[in-house]
């Protein structure tokens, strides 16, 4: 079953962060992950955002997520990422109900 790993940025760092998101699209190739949007907020509907922005990547399934985010390539870009931006990533797997 799919999986969609889903990332809310609040942005810091601007250049660092465009660092890390090129070095991010480099690590997820191997993986056949799909970055399926990346938007920013225009208006909470329901409930609060506190987070500026969201990413959404596809990737075949759970275990291939999990071999991605543990990869030495995307976990050699987490202090960057950490000095660039407050996130929250969430991993999701799709269901049927």
């Amino acid at each position: 079953m799919p999986a969609y790993l889903v990332g809310q940025v609040s942005v810091r760092d601007g250049e660092l962060w465009r660092r890390y998101v090129a070095g991010v699209a480099d690590s997820l190739a191997p993986y056949r992950a799909e970055v399926m949007f990346r938007g920013r907020r225009m208006r909470e509907l329901a409930g609060e955002q506190p987070r500026e922005s969201v990413v959404v990547i596809r990737f075949e399934d759970l275990e291939e997520l999990n071999r991605w985010h543990d990869s030495d390539a995307y976990q050699a870009l987490v202090p960057l990422r950490d000095r660039a931006a407050d996130v929250l990533i969430t991993a999701y797997e799709t269901s049927e109900t």
